[in-house]
């Protein structure tokens, strides 16, 4: 089975990349998620942009530290079944943090939505919240993808290798940056720091580059715009055992 795992969808420019990979690609796949905290206007996801993306040929949307970004999200998250928060997020807010899907093939494979601690608002221990959530979710599948929303590259490795065996794979998102550690860890659980951003190219983090630029100088807080101009998507690509629920490879991918 290929699972297709799409990098922090950045505005405008993301979502035409979201549409013009997956117009010439999408049936290579079993699976398609993506993370869409970014995805409307460069913060949170609206329910027309999640509308949009679902269009587009995406199976289940994650989120991060902008999930809140937009005044329908609360709505959107109590009432789909293909969009989820970071699980470790305070109880009592709107949505899951993890969700079932079903796969063009008829096999389910569970996705785990978290948030990392380090430089991050504060939340609960991830480390902690991931447990339940397999242990819930293997009841249904032993697929299971987990999107680690986190910002410290030591986070997301302990991460990585603290779900080593339990879960197929491990990626991380929200630096925008994507990393060249693609890996099948020791136990058999697919690996990459971080799968990067589908967004402008010649941005900052996705952002207007001039602007942030001058803020770096002056030090005066500024509004930022999402960039414009050429896209690219990035990602990986999981080949998962349907029988064992483990990786037996892990492909980056850059898309322009």
């Amino acid at each position: 089975m290929k699972i297709l795992c799409i990098g922090d969808i950045a505005g405008r420019v993301g979502r035409d990349m979201v549409f013009s990979y997956l117009d010439r690609n999408a049936d290579k796949y079993d699976l398609i998620i993506a993370n869409g905290e970014n995805a409307a206007h460069g913060r949170g996801i609206s329910k027309p942009v999640y509308e949009e993306l679902k269009k587009a040929g995406i199976d289940g949307i994650t989120l991060g530290n902008h999930t809140w970004g937009c005044p329908d999200i609360a709505k959107l998250l109590n009432y789909s079944d293909d969009i989820v928060r970071p699980a470790n997020f305070d109880e009592g807010c709107p949505g899951k943090g993890s969700m079932l899907l079903k796969s063009k093939s008829g096999i389910y494979v569970g996705v785990i939505n978290l948030i990392g601690r380090i430089y991050m608002q504060p939340a609960e221990s991830p480390f902690a919240a991931v447990e339940k959530e397999i242990e819930r979710l293997k009841t249904k599948t032993n697929i299971i993808i987990v999107d680690f929303h986190a910002e410290a590259t030591s986070e997301k490795q302990a991460m990585g290798y603290f779900l080593d065996g339990k879960v197929t794979a491990v990626f991380g998102t929200h630096t925008h940056v994507q990393t060249a550690d693609e890996t099948v860890l020791p136990k058999g659980t697919g690996y990459m720091t971080d799968i990067g951003m589908t967004g402008p190219i010649h941005s900052v983090l996705g952002m207007e580059k001039n602007v942030i630029i001058k803020k770096f100088l002056d030090g005066i807080p500024a509004r930022f715009e999402p960039a414009t101009g050429k896209g690219r998507l990035c990602g990986c690509v999981i080949d998962a055992d349907e029988q064992s629920g483990r990786a037996v490879g892990v492909e980056r991918i850059c898309f322009e």
